[in-house]
């Protein structure tokens, strides 16, 4: 396995053309006050899976596609209820 750093997250935009937003959630608790602190950052992502809004997917860290997408699609893990709804009823 490569040293690539790996995360989890929702993907909240897919206008793009082969690139999604993917907004990663994380929660921890502070050193010293030992309050519940919830953390969220967008990251762009290339996208050629064609992941839709409400997928949760891996992204793996890679080179420079652009300037500002780092990211890459590695796999959906969950495709979205929203979608899933849509294909049964049309």
């Amino acid at each position: 396995m490569t040293a690539r750093r790996r995360l989890q997250g929702i993907v909240t935009s897919d206008k793009m053309m082969k690139t999604v937003v993917v907004q990663i959630s994380r929660t921890y608790r502070h050193p010293v006050y030992q309050k519940v602190v919830h953390e969220s950052k967008k990251v762009m992502a290339h996208d050629e899976l064609d992941a839709k809004i409400g997928d949760e997917v891996m992204i793996v860290e890679s080179k420079p596609i652009s300037h500002k997408v780092r990211w890459v699609v590695q796999e959906i893990l969950k495709k979205s209820e929203i979608q899933e709804i849509g294909v049964e009823e049309g």
